[in-house]
């Protein structure tokens, strides 16, 4: 059997994993566009912040590949798909077959159309290693930074390079920061932490045109800068699917085995859009632990076993400086909420069931939270009010306990 990956980030290497699991002696080949080895692409900003070291980026140890028996084709581009003679064309024009096939090419930065970008010199994306080195060789600290996006790419690269360049100003048309993670009571806390260390912002707003190293925003404010960064959003790397007639949403359509529904190929991580157990629909959940989720579903699949995944929701684990959120599933009906000047706890309560959480500087024992919403656990069968103020195990009946101390036996 031969196993083609094209990607070589978390979804990937879990399908490594997967697939390796069930068989030891199958050929593995890997293709990326990038010319590193799978790192740790959440850790770049911590990278420009001092708080690691380039050596310590690796997601695996630099054994991994070959302790596998993989293939590992650095810097080459899948340029299409043959899903009838099995293989795929690289942009050197030459052939890789395969018996299956995974596809985990993630997601790429999206620019939208603004005027005079073109002739900013300094203009940079924020998501992969390259761009963190590419970043790294302008800052100093006379410089002044426009970030365009106040999304979790957007603040963090604000947390990397704020203490190493003299200023740092964040552009959004969004009326909060974070506006996919958070609401609006919790986006305030997080801006406001920032603002103490200096970022300045201006929100429902956004860049009209740029003149060289000025922003002209629709609002009339006019903002000098040296270093543009865009972090607006991404859009998932679904051509290749696309193209052969697979289906395509806003990502690439898998079942609960991560198959695109075209014999032989899976597909995993950002550019897959798999079942989000809380909302109920397909949609993307583009964060690493599902990404690892999927990918080890998928090379479990491709290898001859079986597998399913059926209780992926959406969850967030980010920090700023000395602020921490965790957030989970989804922002819909009864709110039950604490806020103090040293909790923020929101827990989002619909149809009998915890459906979503926001934490912020508070996560004693947030697991048991995010057991009870992958679980779809009636609250009926917990004492809810136990839960709330403190999750506990004594919040649910001796027979669950029992069993929930087993497993981590």
């Amino acid at each position: 059997m031969k196993y083609v990956l094209i990607g070589n980030s978390t979804a990937a290497i879990a399908c490594i994993e997967g697939i390796r699991s069930i068989d030891t002696d199958g050929e593995i080949v890997v293709i990326s566009s990038e010319n590193h080895a799978a790192y740790g692409r959440p850790l770049i900003s911590y990278y420009l912040l001092g708080r690691i070291k380039k050596e310590n980026m690796a997601y695996r140890p630099a054994d991994f590949y070959t302790k596998n028996g993989v293939e590992l084709m650095l810097g080459k581009t899948v340029t299409s798909i043959e899903p009838k003679e099995k293989y795929v064309m690289l942009g050197d024009g030459s052939k890789v077959s395969y018996d299956k096939l995974l596809v985990a090419t993630g997601s790429r930065p999206f620019v939208p159309p603004m005027e005079g970008l073109d002739g900013v010199k300094n203009k940079f994306s924020f998501m992969t290693y390259d761009d963190m080195l590419a970043l790294e060789s302008v800052l100093s600290p006379e410089k002044n930074v426009l970030v365009i996006g106040a999304g979790l790419i957007g603040l963090k690269c604000v947390e990397g390079i704020l203490h190493r360049v003299k200023a740092v100003t964040v552009v959004d048309m969004a009326n909060r920061v974070l506006p996919s993670i958070l609401d609006e009571e919790g986006a305030a806390i997080i801006q406001k932490g920032l603002e103490e260390k200096g970022v300045k912002f201006y929100l429902n707003d956004s860049a009209a045109k740029f003149e060289d190293d000025t922003a002209y925003l629709k609002s009339g404010e006019k903002i000098g800068f040296d270093i543009l960064v865009v972090a607006v959003g991404v859009r998932p790397n679904t051509e290749l699917v696309k193209s052969i007639g697979g289906a395509v949403n806003r990502g690439i359509v898998v079942d609960e085995r991560m198959h695109t529904y075209i014999p032989d190929i899976y597909s995993a991580g950002d550019c897959a859009e798999g079942y989000d157990s809380v909302a109920k629909q397909n949609r993307i959940l583009a964060i690493l632990p599902n990404a690892f989720f999927q990918g080890k579903t998928a090379g479990i699949n491709m290898a001859g076993g079986d597998s399913s995944l059926t209780n992926a929701i959406p969850m967030n684990a980010i920090g700023f400086f000395d602020t921490h959120v965790l957030s989970a599933g989804i922002y819909e009906g009864e709110c039950y909420s604490e806020v103090t000047d040293k909790v923020y706890k929101k827990l989002f309560v619909k149809d009998g069931r915890l459906v979503g959480f926001i934490l912020i500087n508070d996560f004693l024992r947030a697991g048991i939270y995010t057991s009870l919403i992958r679980g779809a656990t009636p609250l009926d069968e917990v004492d809810f009010e136990i839960l709330r103020h403190a999750p506990e195990l004594m919040a649910f009946s001796a027979d669950v306990r029992k069993n929930k101390l087993a497993k981590r036996v």
